[in-house]
C-alpha cells in the first residue's frame, strides 16, 4: 500500500492523505483520486477526505486511493519511491509538473475508476477538461473558469462528459451550498426558471452587513483583508466579475448560451485605482470611501440596506452591482459571509426558491467538492 507524506515545510496545512484500507467485503469499490492544486482548498479537501475514509469504507463500501497531487511546478505520484511514500512525514520524489503526465498516470492500464480534483484558479488546467473527460476520467471542480470561460469549450466539455465520464462543479457558485444541484433538480423534473437574485459573494456580503456609516468602507475592507475573507488582491471581489461567473454558469446550467462578455458589471474599484500595483492600491483605499458613504447614504434616506446582488432575468439579462433594498426584503437579514439565492420558477413564482448560508472559505468549499466526489462514487460499479 502507498501512502502519500507531503514535505510539510512546503504544505504546512497539507495533511496525510488518504490510504486505501484492506478490503473487508468483495463488495468494496476504489476510486482513485488525483488532486490539482494543494492550496487552501486542496488541502481542506484532502483533510476531509481522510478523515472520513474508514466511515466510507466501512458504511459505503467505498475506498477512497489518492494517487497523485500537482502543485504549480512540481506533481507527485503514488509509484514514485514507494519506500518513502510508505513513511509518514519523510522526504518525496518529486517531478516537474505536466498534466498530460499526471492523467495518463491516474487513468492507468487496469481500467480503474479515476477521478481528478481540480482545486487550482487556473484556465491552462480547465482546457484540459475535454481531453479528460473523454479518456475517461472523472473531473470534479470548484474552478470556475471552465464554466464561465468560452462557449465554444464549455461545449466541448459538455459532449466530452456525455461519454460515460462525468463532470461535477457544485462549489463554483456559493461553496458548499447546493446552488447548481438544486437549480438542476427544477429543471430535470420539468419546472422553468425565470429568474434567478442572489448575493453571490460572501465577501461582498460581508462588507455590506458591516458597512453601516459608522466607519470608513475602507476600514472594513482592510479588516476583511487581514481576516483573509478577500483574494488576496480586494479588486477581484470589489470588480464584481467573480459573480459574473457565477451567474454565467448558472445561466448555462439552465441552457442559455450566456458569456463572461455579456453581464453588465458595476465595479466598485474606481478606474484610477483599477491598474496600480497591489501595494499603491492599499494605501489609496480611503479613495473608496466617498462613493460608498454616498450610496450608502442614498440607501438609509429610501429606509433600505445596500447589497451587492447578481441577477438573471427570464430573457438571459445580467447585472451584477449594488442594490438599494427595502427593509423587509430576505437579502437585508443574511449574516456575516451569507450567500444567499432565490430560484423563481413557474411552480415558485410567488414565493421564489430560497438557498441560503455560509458562502466563503477552504472548509466549506472543500466540503462541497468533497460531496460532488461522493456523488460520483456513488455510481461507480464494483470492479475484480
Amino acid at each position: 500500500m502507498n501512502t502519500c507524506a507531503l514535505p510539510l515545510a512546503e504544505y504546512p496545512n497539507l495533511p496525510p492523505p488518504v490510504a486505501v484500507l484492506p478490503a473487508r467485503s468483495p463488495r468494496l469499490r476504489t476510486l482513485s483520486v488525483g488532486v490539482i492544486g494543494p492550496g487552501r482548498v486542496g488541502s481542506a479537501l484532502l483533510g476531509q477526505m481522510r478523515a472520513a475514509q474508514q466511515r466510507l469504507q466501512r458504511d459505503m463500501g467505498l475506498a477512497l486511493q489518492l494517487c497523485g497531487v500537482v502543485a504549480r511546478k512540481r506533481m507527485w505520484l503514488d509509484c514514485d519511491d514507494p519506500e518513502l511514500n510508505a513513511r509518514s512525514h519523510s522526504a518525496q520524489t518529486w517531478r516537474p509538473s505536466d498534466l498530460d503526465a499526471f492523467a495518463a498516470h491516474m487513468r492507468g492500464i487496469d481500467g480503474r475508476h479515476a477521478l481528478l480534483v481540480d482545486c487550482s484558479a487556473s484556465d491552462e488546467v480547465a482546457a484540459h477538461y475535454p481531453a479528460w473527460l473523454a479518456a475517461g476520467l472523472h473531473v470534479v471542480t470548484p474552478n470556475k473558469l471552465a464554466g464561465s470561460g468560452s462557449l465554444d469549450r464549455w461545449h466541448a466539455i459538455r459532449a466530452a462528459s456525455a461519454h460515460g465520464a462525468r463532470l461535477r462543479y457544485e462549489a463554483t457558485v456559493c461553496a458548499g451550498l447546493p446552488v447548481v444541484q438544486t437549480l438542476r433538480d427544477l429543471l430535470d423534473t420539468g419546472d422553468e426558471l425565470l429568474s434567478v437574485d442572489g448575493m453571490f459573494s460572501g465577501t461582498l456580503a460581508w462588507l455590506c452587513n458591516r458597512h453601516d456609516g459608522q466607519q470608513p468602507f475602507s476600514s472594513l475592507l482592510r479588516e476583511a483583508h487581514a481576516l483573509g475573507y478577500t483574494e488576496p488582491d480586494p479588486r477581484e471581489d470589489l470588480s464584481g466579475i467573480d459573480v459574473a461567473r457565477k451567474l454565467v454558469i448558472l445561466a448555462r446550467e439552465a441552457g442559455r448560451p450566456l458569456s463572461l462578455e455579456d453581464v453588465s458589471v458595476q465595479s466598485l474599484v474606481p478606474r484610477a485605482l483599477a491598474a496600480l500595483p497591489l501595494d499603491e492600491f492599499m494605501a489609496r483605499l480611503g479613495e473608496l470611501d466617498a462613493p460608498m458613504a454616498a450610496m450608502l447614504a442614498q440607501a438609509q434616506t429610501a429606509g433600505g440596506v445596500l447589497r451587492h446582488v447578481g441577477r438573471l432575468d427570464r430573457d438571459g439579462r445580467a447585472h451584477v452591482g449594488l442594490a438599494v433594498l427595502p427593509s423587509s426584503h430576505a437579502f437585508a437579514h443574511t449574516h456575516l459571509t451569507d450567500n444567499v439565492v432565490q430560484f423563481r420558477t413557474l411552480r415558485y413564482k410567488d414565493n421564489p426558491l430560497q438557498v441560503q448560508g455560509p458562502g466563503a472559505g477552504p472548509e466549506v468549499t472543500a466540503a462541497g467538492v468533497f460531496a460532488d466526489v461522493l456523488r460520483i462514487a456513488e455510481a461507480l460499479t464494483v470492479q475484480s
